[in-house]
């Protein structure tokens, strides 16, 4: 008997919507009780009218079909999806979430601001690494699915992301199978590769898709995309190799070959894309592929892809452990199952705890989500507590007029007091003004050492993160600042100015010098001898006192350092990173610095063992504005 939770999967592709309306066992056992599919056309995959067009093709088959689950988990179409897999050093467990987030901001290509991205760790290789699937979708993206959601009264439990909803559903439904598998996803834009291997997973995008072949043919053929479209699916098929005799219908025979042509630029990115799992992430060589997605069902394809790699392939069925109502129309079903992966991995999401788990709602759109559901009690509260406030008004009427006249004898005695309180609030506005000249007096005096006291909590704290460094690698492993400043500039263009630009800050060397924030004479491994008294190390203080630099002022407390270490690659291949990581760790528990605007930014110089020293930026946010 089947418990009243129901959900829906929704899978946004390019070409087509995909829906199914799951239910949960009282055995926890996934069970289909319906199924549409919606094809979108052209405009499906042009940003400019694909929502209106997603919204027009939910709301139409929820009227077919009659979905009425409110709940529903949504995928992300994959030419939108950013995904990556990315190999970490081994380093402390409570380092991996800062370390994934700085290779979020080297790889994906857009602001992280910008967009919604999340992570899972796959497991480690023989030498250590982690292995690391990173994905993003940009925010505005959720938004719209979001949009397309609430146009069919649904609200979105989690929005997930085609690698990791595949990789749900094949686990799932093959878990009996052994050795290397490969599934290729051949949709309407782009294509997926997807590797299963016990221990392993490892997926890639290629930009050829279905759509491809369409618009060839409707470029030959001079047809509508539309119409060209239709054809395809109703008579299209892929073009046998070697000598043959072509079919009567000339339209039929261009069709043929131009898939042969899409299919065979798609095998090429496929090989190379499997030599690359075998090279470079030590997999094994594919025993058997499954093909799935829409545009695998045109006729020939199957013999195509056998012709070309000679193993077996078959399709995909992501039903395969999934029970099936008994009103589903099989046969229909059987026409589109090898295409419902993803909608089954959704779906799978809601019942089980699955090896790939990520979620992409944005915080600021789940908390909106929260407070709608919410909205119909904070109604119902305030037409109850509009009820009760009539109730009291009725009730104390009659007691309005004795009430007044209370009132207007209390008035009499009051009045002289309110002359009293005037002269009271007078003196203590004076009292006021003074206190505000004292305290503006005492800051000024404050200021003139929190400069001083700043440098010198930095000296502390690079001393603190050499001598911690020296612990752990047992050497000495300085680190100094290189530039200090609120902006990254070209140290010619610096160079080159008189005094300082207005709204900028930075310091010359001798003052950082001045207060140990640098080696006192050249850096490692320059040539020639440090110059005569500069034989103090980053953390001394100096004997002589040059001339403080002209400054104008520090904007909103934000500082540019650009720091340099020793190079300790030669200990550990993570050495650097951690010496970078260590003081960054100072910085924020330091009680004039903002610990969450101060972080590392930039990139961190990849150097060799051979190298002397190495540079990092830091962007430092002083709790309080420094004044001069």
């Amino acid at each position: 008997m089947l418990k009243a939770k129901t959900f829906l999967s929704l899978d946004l592709g390019a070409g087509t919507l995909k829906v199914a309306e799951f239910a949960q066992t009282s055995a926890g056992v996934l069970v289909l009780q319906k199924f549409g599919v919606k094809s979108l056309g052209l405009q499906g995959s042009q940003d400019a009218s694909r929502e209106r067009v997603l919204i027009k093709a939910l709301q139409e088959l929820v009227a077919e079909r009659g979905f009425s689950a409110k709940q529903m988990n949504v995928c992300a179409p994959g030419f939108h999806v950013f995904s990556k897999f990315v190999k970490l050093p081994p380093v402390d467990s409570s380092k991996v979430t800062q370390i994934i987030q700085y290779e979020a901001q080297q790889n994906v290509p857009f602001p992280l601001e910008e967009v919604v991205w999340d992570y899972q760790i796959l497991g480690s290789n023989a030498s250590g690494e982690l292995e690391v699937l990173l994905v993003a979708v940009k925010a505005d993206v959720v938004e719209g699915m979001f949009r397309v959601a609430q146009s069919s009264g649904s609200r979105i439990g989690l929005v997930d992301v085609s690698p990791a909803s595949i990789c749900n559903a094949f686990r799932y439904n093959y878990s009996d199978v052994d050795g290397c598998s490969m599934m290729l996803d051949i949709g309407a834009k782009t294509s997926n590769v997807y590797f299963f291997e016990k221990g392993k997973f490892y997926a890639r995008g290629i930009n050829i898709g279905a759509n491809s072949i369409t618009q060839d043919f409707a470029t030959e053929a001079k047809l509508p995309f539309a119409e060209a479209e239709k054809f395809k699916i109703a008579e299209g098929f892929v073009s046998l190799g070697g000598a043959y005799e072509e079919p009567e219908n000339p339209r039929q025979a261009t069709v043929s070959k131009i898939a042969r042509q899409v299919l065979t630029r798609l095998h090429i990115q496929v090989n190379q894309t499997v030599q690359f799992y075998r090279g470079q992430q030590g997999g094994s060589a594919p025993q058997r592929i499954y093909l799935a997605g829409g545009a695998s069902i045109m006729a020939y394809t199957t013999q195509f892809f056998t012709e070309k790699f000679n193993i077996p392939i078959e399709y995909f069925n992501p039903f395969r452990n999934v029970e099936i109502d008994p009103s589903v129309n099989l046969e229909e079903l059987a026409v589109v199952a090898h295409s419902f992966g993803e909608v089954v991995g959704l779906g799978l999401r809601s019942v089980a705890q699955c090896p790939v788990e990520m979620n992409l709602i944005p915080k600021n759109l789940l908390k909106k989500q929260q407070l709608s559901q919410k909205k119909p009690y904070f109604i119902a509260s305030v037409f109850s507590l509009i009820a009760v406030v009539f109730a009291y008004g009725w009730f104390y009427g009659d007691v309005a007029a004795v009430t007044q006249s209370a009132l207007d004898g209390i008035n009499t005695k009051v009045q002289p007091l309110q002359a009293t309180e005037q002269r009271l609030q007078a003196e203590e506005q004076s009292v006021g003004k003074a206190k505000k000249e004292m305290e503006q007096l005492a800051t000024w005096l404050q200021d003139r050492f929190y400069w001083q006291e700043t440098l010198t909590e930095l000296r502390a704290i690079l001393l603190v993160t050499e001598a911690g460094a020296k612990q752990k690698w047992g050497r000495d492993a300085g680190v100094w600042l290189e530039r200090f400043g609120t902006e990254a500039e070209e140290p010619a263009a610096a160079a080159a100015e008189d005094g300082a630009t207005p709204g900028v800050f930075r310091m010359d060397m001798a003052m950082m010098r001045r207060y140990g924030l640098m080696p006192r004479g050249p850096a490692p491994g320059a040539e020639g001898e440090a110059a005569p008294g500069a034989e103090s190390p980053p953390g001394a203080m100096p004997g002589a006192e040059p001339a403080a630099p002209k400054v104008k002022k520090i904007d909103e407390g934000t500082m540019k350092l650009t720091c340099r270490g020793i190079n300790l690659t030669s200990r550990n291949p993570a050495a650097n990173t951690e010496l970078a990581f260590a003081l960054e760790k100072e910085l924020k528990q330091s009680p004039l610095f903002d610990e969450k605007e101060t972080k590392l930014s930039g990139q961190l110089e990849a150097v060799d063992a051979a190298a002397d020293t190495f540079t990092f930026q830091v962007t430092l946010k002083l709790k309080r504005v420094i004044k001069l």
